[in-house]
């Protein structure tokens, strides 16, 4: 026994600690500082691209002015507006008498605004159909007076009046086109009618003699139309 441990050889054991200052010394932990520094890299080289693709997306730092385009026909408010870096769409439509149908009446953003390229305009045009509008409902129920303030307030214009048998001044149906109109029915805004009066009594037939048949009246009916202003009816 005495013998077998004078014999005994101690190797020593490599230390597997290590210090603090080791571990943030490049020399003793050279991996793990070349991992870091390429993460650290590859970070701000993804940053940089993400802020170079949001200006290079939204444009940070151009900026165009709106055209005025209001009066303009559509497709000459689309070649500028398109011309300046922009783009066009059509929100809603009006009906104004006295502008051409199918011309600008508005734009969104208003014209002289400054604006990112690529962004886009509103338009508001001027419908190129006159739109229908109902005729207010004085047929047997209105004198020629009522009738005519009603359907002046309405928009609608008036042609002379066309007399029937019937009681005097009172209006007994309202034509269009030289058709009797049904109650509720629409016609264009602006549109010419002419109102069927009665004349006070009884009309003369076809059969009775000119010497006795009494002279028909047209009514003419004043119709203030502005200088200038086109009817389009």
């Amino acid at each position: 026994m005495l013998f077998r441990s004078a014999c005994t050889i101690f190797v020593p054991q490599k230390r597997l600690t290590m210090t603090i200052k080791e571990f943030f010394s490049f020399k003793h932990n050279a991996l793990l500082w070349g991992n870091l520094i390429a993460m650290v890299a590859v970070a701000v080289l993804i940053v940089w691209a993400v802020l170079t693709g949001l200006d290079s997306y939204t444009h940070h730092g151009e900026a165009v002015k709106i055209p005025d385009v209001k009066g303009t026909s559509l497709n000459e408010a689309q070649a500028l507006i398109e011309q300046a870096g922009l783009q066009v769409a059509i929100s809603d439509s009006s009906y104004v008498k006295t502008m051409p149908a199918g011309c600008v009446l508005d734009c969104v953003p208003v014209a002289g605004q400054s604006v990112k390229r690529g962004r886009v305009v509103y338009l508001t045009i001027n419908t190129f159909a006159v739109p229908l509008k109902e005729v207010p409902d004085v047929a047997d129920n209105s004198s020629l007076r009522q009738a005519e303030a009603s359907l002046r307030a309405a928009e609608f214009k008036l042609d002379s009046v066309e007399l029937v048998s019937g009681e005097l001044d009172w209006v007994y149906g309202v034509k269009y086109q030289g058709r009797l109109l049904r109650q509720g029915e629409k016609v264009p805004i602006g549109a010419l009618l002419q109102l069927m009066v009665g004349c006070g009594g009884e009309l003369p037939s076809d059969s009775d003699s000119i010497a006795t048949m009494p002279q028909q009246e047209v009514i003419p009916v004043k119709q203030a139309t502005p200088s200038g202003e086109e009817d389009w009816f």
